[in-house]
């Protein structure tokens, strides 16, 4: 064994450098990090050679003080924590006190500076090895310019690994977009060859953010995207999610930022996948822009030196709360129906799915001659319910009394109903839509009874860790709300007794083990719900109406109305839409109408 020695300065700063510098994009990220920490109101980055030749990051910020520009390339100096307190519970972006130090070491780099107050400004230079640091005046406005040249010139082996220069720019182009979504008060701007590509003035409302998130996310981003906010138990959620049709085939249009800062997560990741499962067609992936919000002190970013990791103090709290936000946010997208007729229509809907569970119901038995008017409605509805409708309740008929998805004027090859509404033509699948019903008629009905047991013949072994045996005992309540009874045995063994009836046909002992992997990682479990719910949606779509099925003009009608109170009805649970429209002036288009 060698001996012990201490690291030279350079070498430890050189090798924290391999944590917090991996590619120019690193450096830029960390700068504009410090930018943002300083309150800078508008950051201009300029860039040469992808990075590698020059960056520079200037911003108008609160400055630095004369005194203090020595140590802002020292290790492990900041202004940002004094106190143990102050890192649990930390409101800036940076805080370890390496980034400049890092930088500095692989590269030439000066800092310019000047606080309010001062006559002139100050700047300082450190080159590469030696790390000699020369202060000296400096004509600068108030705010702060950080240059870094020549990246990694010193360090040849860690130059090789860095891609082309396009490369490099486009990596350096995606930290800058993501810092720019998360910070809509601040002004951007960024040149590259001293071309300017981009500038922006700090978004002070929200058609200047959407403006921003334009030109960052495309233009079908918007049109394809609902605003969501929600805020519940100290959390708050808020920003713009893609509509299940408008997926892509990569991940690459994702942007999750927790108190500004963006992160990548795996029980944000699991929330967010959880609530788009059964909207989204298979190896399709959701886009959106989304804030979440909430107590410094509820989350930990002190777990990686990238600072893209976080952990949160309460995992189950959170994970529930964006997917319950969004499941929601994705059910209920706003929908043109009257109250009383979605009321009624939700009533009847009800007593169907007795019919369904029967096998008596089929759309032919119910009459459908167009809407419900306003006091057809009412009737209806009290003679479903026992509690009359109160007076305010009821809306006014809408004009020309034609219901959202229309009246059906012709089924198209046993596939494809066609309706006449005001807007135009709306094409529905006829399949893909009953499907779309009859699956969340079936997770309602599960939803509002307690889970149907049955108890096995011969209970089932399974051999344990010492670590999943504490997990299930202090989760015991959970296996229970999901059917499960289970008894541990021994320190390494528990015995299955009880399993949900809907899965009695199913391979317990790896589903088992995956609830408990789960617990595990997220401090609860939706993997048996979401085996039942896979079970329901084949019911769905093996009950619902086949291609090829022609239907009567009253049974079209039917399925229209149903499609207009039910959640997620614009894709089926597979993922695919049930329906689309042709609006006048498209139809027109074709036809070359008034030309």
């Amino acid at each position: 064994m060698r001996r012990i020695k201490l690291l030279p300065i350079q070498l430890a700063n050189q090798i924290a450098a391999g944590e917090v510098v991996e590619r120019p994009a690193s450096v830029v990220k960390e700068l504009l990090e410090n930018s943002l920490d300083a309150g800078a109101g508008h950051i201009d980055i300029s860039i040469e050679n992808g990075g590698l030749r020059s960056i520079k990051v200037a911003d108008n910020g609160k400055g630095i003080h004369h005194d203090d520009l020595i140590l802002a390339f020292s290790r492990h100096a900041t202004s940002k924590v004094y106190h143990l307190d102050e890192l649990e519970s930390l409101g800036t972006l940076g805080f370890r006190g390496e980034a400049l130090a890092s930088i500095s070491s692989v590269s030439r780099a000066s800092l310019a500076s000047r606080q309010a107050g001062s006559e002139h400004g100050w700047q300082v230079m450190v080159e590469g090895r030696d790390q000699s640091v020369e202060v000296m005046p400096s004509a600068h406005p108030i705010g702060t310019t950080v240059h870094i040249q020549d990246l990694f010139f010193n360090t040849p082996a860690r130059r090789k690994f860095l891609k082309s220069e396009s490369t490099e720019f486009s990596h350096i182009d995606e930290v800058v977009k993501r810092v720019a979504l998360s910070h809509f008060d601040v002004g951007f701007s960024l040149s590259h060859q001293g071309k300017k590509l981009y500038q922006f003035a700090a978004a002070e409302n929200e058609l200047q953010q959407e403006q921003r998130i334009t030109e960052f996310c495309g233009k079908e981003f918007l049109k394809h995207a609902m605003k969501v906010e929600m805020e519940a138990s100290g959390l708050r959620l808020w920003g713009w999610v893609g509509l299940p049709t408008f997926s892509r085939s990569q991940a690459d249009l994702q942007y999750f930022y927790v108190n500004n800062r963006i992160v990548k997560d795996k029980l944000v990741a699991h929330a967010v996948r959880q609530a788009y499962q059964d909207v989204l067609y298979g190896g399709r992936h959701p886009v959106f822009v989304l804030f979440l919000e909430l107590d410094a002190s509820l989350v930990d970013v002190n777990v990686h030196p990238t600072k893209h990791e976080v952990r949160f103090r309460e995992g189950r709290l959170v994970h529930d709360f964006i997917f319950s936000s969004l499941h929601r946010a994705i059910a209920n997208k706003p929908q043109v129906f009257q109250p009383v007729q979605a009321e009624a229509e939700l009533a009847i809907a009800s007593a169907e799915n007795e019919m369904v569970h029967q096998g008596s119901f089929n759309y032919a038995s119910r009459p459908s001659q167009g809407p419900l008017q306003a006091q057809e409605s009412i009737a209806l509805y009290q003679a479903l319910q026992a509690e009359p409708i109160p007076t305010p309740f009821v809306a006014k008929p809408k004009q020309n009394d034609i219901p959202p998805m229309g009246y059906a004027i012709a089924q198209l090859l046993g596939i494809y109903i066609l309706a006449e509404t005001e807007q135009g033509l709306i094409i529905v699948d006829q399949h893909a839509a009953h499907e779309r019903i009859m699956y969340e008629r079936f997770k309602k009905s599960w939803q509002e009874q307690s889970i149907v047991t049955q108890s096995m013949l011969v209970p089932l072994s399974l051999s344990i860790t010492v670590k999943e045996k504490a997990y299930i005992e202090e989760h015991l309540e959970v296996f229970e709300q999901l059917g499960f009874e289970l008894n541990v045995l021994s320190e390494n063994s528990i015995a299955i007794r009880q399993i949900p009836s809907l899965l009695k046909q199913a391979d317990v002992e790896p589903l088992i083990r995956e609830v408990i992997a789960d617990i595990i990682e997220l401090g609860h479990s939706r993997q048996t719900e979401e085996y039942i719910e896979k079970l329901l949606g084949a019911m769905a779509c093996r009950g619902a109406i086949q291609a090829h099925h022609e239907l009567s003009i009253a049974e079209m009608n039917a399925l229209l109305r149903d499609m207009e109170v039910t959640p997620r009805i614009d894709q089926c649970n597979h993922g695919r839409p049930t329906w689309t429209m042709l609006s006048m002036k498209e139809l027109d288009a074709l036809f070359l109408r008034g030309r």
